[in-house]
């Protein structure tokens, strides 16, 4: 067995809204690390459309049948969650150069936090590179169709709290 079926990766994120790129690179990620924690940030310079439980119970139902992915909130410094769930890698998504600064200085600081903790980047798979929370969000909160960037069950949750009808369900 690899060694890195041993470990343990943690993706950090708001997951606000938990997209299919996402999903998309939990599941990858999980062909490479023997478990992956999806670790829903609590603390955050965003305003969060859903509260953290919120967040962490649709990041539940959506990885429920996955056996090596384990969802959990959390709060305060990264590198001390990391630490606690006995984790040594961070998980992080690139979709564009766009990301590349701001996830390098992240990564430099967790390094410099705990020079134990590994940042392995990954690129996103090319058909969710135009996909972010944000602009799921703006094109929901519109009335945009989102199907198809998100899981089921997140466009249902978004639509409910934007209090848009389903046109699916005739509403």
């Amino acid at each position: 067995m690899d060694a890195t079926q041993n470990c343990i990766a943690v993706y950090p994120g708001t997951f606000d809204p938990l997209t299919n790129g996402h999903v998309s690179l939990v599941r990858r990620a999980a062909k490479v690390f023997g478990a992956i924690i999806v670790a829903v940030a609590g603390d955050s310079h965003k305003t969060p459309l859903f509260s953290l439980d919120e967040r962490v119970a649709i990041a539940d139902a959506v990885f429920d049948h996955d056996a090596s992915v384990m969802v959990e909130g959390f709060n305060g410094l990264l590198v001390d969650y990391v630490k606690r769930r006995r984790a040594n890698v961070i998980l992080r998504g690139m979709r564009a150069v766009s990301d590349f600064e701001f996830e390098f200085q992240m990564a430099l600081m967790n390094r410099k936090l705990d020079r134990s903790i590994e940042t392995v980047f990954i690129m996103t798979d090319y058909k969710w590179l135009y996909i972010s929370s944000t602009i799921v969000k703006e094109v929901c909160k519109h009335g945009g169709e989102i199907r198809g960037m998100v899981p089921e069950l997140v466009r249902e949750r978004m639509r409910e709290k934007y209090g848009l009808a389903d046109p699916k369900k005739g509403a």
